[in-house]
This record gives C-alpha cells, sequence and structure tokens, in this order.
C-alpha cells in the first residue's frame, strides 16, 4: 500500500500536538513551578524523613514515571506488533496523558503529592505513546528519505510546543492581546491549555495515518498478550542478531541521558541560576523553538546526506559544548547574555540530534516488528530520564546547589559519543534484513 503525503502530515501533526507537554509541561512552564512553589523550592519538602529540594523532588517523578515507561514498553510494543494495533495503543495513551495534564490544573502550591502523581500518570502517557508514535516510522519512509520525514516530525514538533508556548506567554502576560483583562489566567490555565491544544491536533493523526501491519493469527487459547510476550522473549533471545542495533541502543541510552537532562533542568537553571522571571523564562524558550525548527530539518537533510551516525556525532560535540560553557558561565559576558547564546546553540542541535537518533533506529529496525524494537528503543530514551535527572537531583539534594551537577551532564556525551562511534551503520542496516520472527 503506497504511503501518501496526508499520511505522512498526519503522522507529523502528532509531534506538532504532544510537544505542547515538552514545552509547557516538561521544560518550561510546570516544572518550574512545581520545583519552586508546588514542592517549595529550596525549602523543600519531607520526605521518608529527609528534606528534599523541591527541584529533587521534581526530577525523582521525572525518574519514576519514566522507571514505570521503561518497564511496560517493549512488552506492549510486541503487543501492538502481534495485534497490529499500534495506532489504538497510541490513542490510549494519548488520551490519557490529555486527561491527567488537564487535571494538572487543580495543582496548587503545596498539593506535592497530587501534583506528582497526575504528572506521573500523565508523563506516563506522553513517554508511552512516543513509543507507537516512532514505530509509524519505518512505514512511512525508506533508507532515502527516513532522515528529512523524522526530522519533519520533529520540525512540526517545536513549532506545535512554541506556538502553544507563545500563547501561555500572551495568557500570563499580556492578556489584552486575547481580548481579556489583566489577571484573568494563571499557570494553571496553561496546564489546561495543554490538554485541548493536545487532544485537537491529535485528531488528523487518528483520522489520515493508516495502521498497514497484519494482525498474526492465533492459536485456540492464546491471546495478544500471550503472544507479545513470547515475541518479546524470543528478540530478547536473538537481540545478539542485530549487534549494530544493540550497540546503538546502549549508546543512545547514555547520551539521551544528557539531552533529556538539560531538557528538563534548563528552565529550573535559568530560573534558580540566571534570575530569569517565567516570563523571560518562556522567551528564551520561544528562542530555542524557533531556531529547533530550522535546526530538525537542516540535521534530517544532513543525516540523509552524510548518514545519520556522523550527524549525531557532530550533535554530541556541540552539546558537549554547551554543557562546559553552562557551567563557566561569565567567561566572556555577562551570564545572562551567555545563557541566551547557549540556548541558540541548543536550538540547532535538539531536535537535529534527536531526530537523526530516531532515523537510525528507524533504519535498523525491521518493519514487521517495529513497534517492539522501538520499544527497546523507547527504554533506552526512558532509563535516560530515569538516571540524568536522578543523578542531577541527587547532587542537587546533597549540594543545595543547581549549577552544581551541571558537569555530570557532559559525562554522558562522552561516553554515548566513544559507544556510537563504534556503530557500523552500514552494517546495521544489513541486519535489519533478517527477521525476528
Amino acid at each position: 500500500m503506497p504511503v501518501q503525503k496526508r499520511e505522512i502530515f498526519g503522522w507529523a501533526m502528532y509531534d506538532f500536538a504532544n510537544s505542547a507537554f515538552a514545552t509547557t509541561i516538561l521544560a518550561v512552564i510546570f516544572n518550574h513551578y512545581f520545583a519552586t512553589v508546588v514542592a517549595g523550592g529550596e525549602r523543600g519538602v519531607e520526605l521518608l524523613g529527609f528534606r528534599l529540594h523541591g527541584a529533587s523532588f521534581f526530577t525523582f517523578s521525572v525518574s519514576l514515571s519514566m522507571l514505570i515507561s521503561a518497564i511496560l514498553s517493549p512488552f506492549l510494543g510486541a503487543v501492538a506488533d502481534a495485534s497490529a494495533s499500534k495506532k489504538r495503543f497510541l490513542m490510549v495513551f494519548c488520551y490519557t496523558a490529555v486527561l491527567f495534564s488537564g487535571l494538572l490544573y487543580f495543582v496548587r502550591e503545596g498539593n506535592y503529592w497530587r501534583g506528582a502523581v497526575f504528572f506521573i500518570i500523565a508523563n506516563i502517557g506522553f513517554a508511552g505513546g512516543n513509543v507507537y508514535y516512532n514505530a509509524f516510522l519505518p512505514e512511512i519512509s525508506n533508507d532515502r528519505n527516513i532522515g528529512r520525514i523524522s526530522g519533519l516530525g520533529w520540525a512540526l514538533g517545536y513549532i506545535g510546543g512554541g506556538a502553544l508556548l507563545a500563547i501561555n506567554l500572551l495568557m500570563l502576560k499580556y492578556p489584552g492581546v486575547l481580548g481579556f483583562p489583566e489577571g484573568s489566567f494563571t499557570v494553571q490555565d496553561c496546564f489546561l491549555s495543554v490538554s485541548l491544544w493536545w487532544f485537537v491536533f491529535s485528531l488528523p493523526t487518528f483520522f489520515l495515518l493508516r495502521e498497514r501491519a497484519q494482525k498474526i493469527p492465533l492459536a485456540p487459547g492464546k491471546s495478544y498478550f500471550r503472544e507479545g510476550y513470547i515475541r518479546l522473549r524470543h528478540t530478547l533471545g536473538r537481540i545478539r542478531t542485530f549487534r549494530e542495533l544493540t550497540k546503538f541502543l546502549a549508546a543512545y541510552l547514555i547520551y539521551n541521558e544528557g539531552i533529556e537532562t538539560v531538557i528538563i533542568m534548563a528552565s529550573i537553571f535559568g530560573a534558580q541560576v540566571i534570575g530569569m522571571e517565567t516570563g523571560e523564562i518562556i522567551l528564551f524558550f520561544l528562542m530555542v523553538q524557533g531556531i529547533a525548527f530550522f535546526g530538525s530539518l537542516a540535521f534530517g537533510f544532513l543525516a540523509d546526506a552524510i548518514g545519520n551516525k556522523r550527524t549525531v556525532m557532530i550533535s554530541l560535540v556541540i552539546w558537549s559544548l554547551i554543557v562546559v560553557w553552562a557551567f563557566r558561565l561569565g567567561i566572556l559576558w555577562d551570564p545572562k547574555t551567555e545563557y541566551w547564546i547557549l540556548g541558540a546553540l541548543t536550538g540547532i542541535v535538539l531536535g537535529g540530534s534527536q531526530a537523526a537518533s530516531r532515523s537510525l533506529q528507524g533504519i535498523f529496525t525491521p518493519d514487521e516488528n517495529s513497534a517492539e524494537f522501538f520499544g527497546f528503543f523507547a527504554v533506552s530514551g526512558k532509563f535516560a530520564s530515569i538516571f540524568g535527572p536522578l543523578i542531577y537531583g541527587i547532587l542537587i539534594a546533597i549540594t543545595g546547589s543547581v549549577q552544581s551537577g551541571i558537569l555530570s551532564v557532559l559525562a554522558f556525551f562522552i561516553i554515548g559519543g566513544i559507544l556510537l562511534s563504534t556503530v557500523d551503520e552500514k552494517k546495521g542496516m544489513e541486519e535489519k534484513k533478517s527477521p525476528v520472527l
């Protein structure tokens, strides 16, 4: 069945829709609000007899949600492959996240347990849905255009996330532009806007994207959950058949630790180290989003031209520079000026490194096992969101300083880059032709 352009558009629109969560909830407004207001900032919260910094409590919540998602993703991905139901699973995770993103509206100062529970469920929905969304990529692309299509998804994501973030800025700072009197909106209204945005703009995905996979016939008395377990066990037994994919996933697990930690901690860093106000942080991320749109497209073409592995390696060099400079802020100009420059550099590589990584996974992945294998890809991503923020959170808890742990991120980029350098891209594409089943 030939792939139509409207299907590619429908697929990419999911990035447009769910990036509202990635920006407003994970990266800019909710994380800062939760760490500093809900969980008390430096005053922190009581946990198991210890006084825990608000930022640490948030990073631990992120880590727990990612741990749960990492455990579920490969198994449910195998079930989705066997039952040809990637789109159905995507819908369930999507609208679970939509619901609990909306429930964040009811989180106020001191409601840190309520906020943590609602956030954890929403983040599981966000991360879990991406498994099935990513799993469609090999079906709607080929080895010649996968980089561009992956980059298109990331680019539209930055437009979507940036557009809602701009609306949130108007809601909080300039409601008159939207026709409302001063003080009409609170940060809670921003969380509700994420839920509405995600629901509306995910509809093209579910209307336009086709499920091309075919269900596996079941023997009497078997279920697709049982079949999913069998497929997963079989894959784990033969994972060494895909040596280059395995090496890539190990590298991705490590270097993505650094990327995810930077995304999650950037607004908290900006507020507590640089002294930026909420409106300024939003403007900062709007700049990052705008540059990331062009960076995603550029890196997508670069990946198709010179290879996905080389493209990721270039991005890791730039990421390492960003981290070292963040640790030494103020070495050339004032810290705030340099932080804006770092934001621009981050925008260049943010979507590009992840788009090229997704493309590399795609060209290594057998089509008939796409959701299952992207479940393993998700596990690498989830563990990146477990240990990176966890280590950073522990360092904050020990030192009381948000800036103190920044060099821990550099280690992830260096070690991940070394592992990635051992991956043979051409050999990995050949291994793809040996199906798991």
